[in-house]
């Protein structure tokens, strides 16, 4: 991704939040307080999205990313931005809104098993300790 491209991503969550972006997945991911609202494929915006704002994306005619995988196309939770959103940081605020609400109601992974086994082998360890 060019640095023109990362700078106007910078100056267009600047009327929401500060970011931070980090390649990922042959694309970028945007990140504010460390939580991934966006993610940038081929200068191309997708923002978070979950069932509370998925309405607001479809009404305005928005479409999810989709990649392919063993032959199927698979969506994904972000989607495009309407084309005026990009025009301005101001434009583009509410979206990004919706994006970190989506991204903070998302449930939190749940630790993997050998992670969990370790976790509870160590607190017998100090209720017999």
């Amino acid at each position: 991704m060019s640095r023109e491209y990362l700078d106007y991503l910078h100056d267009l969550f600047s009327a929401f939040a500060a970011v931070t972006t980090r390649a990922m997945f042959g694309g970028h991911g945007v990140y504010r307080d460390g939580v991934i609202v966006a993610i940038v494929i081929d200068e191309a915006i997708y923002l978070k999205v979950d069932a509370e704002t998925r309405a607001a994306f479809e009404a305005a005619g928005c479409e999810p990313f989709v990649y392919e995988a063993k032959g199927k196309a698979v969506p994904m939770s972000y989607w495009s931005v309407p084309e005026d959103a990009l025009d301005s940081p101001q434009e583009f605020r509410p979206w990004a809104q919706r994006a970190w609400e989506a991204a903070l109601r998302k449930p939190k992974p749940k630790p993997k098993k050998a992670a969990a086994k370790k976790a509870a082998k160590k607190a017998v360890k100090k209720t017999r300790g």
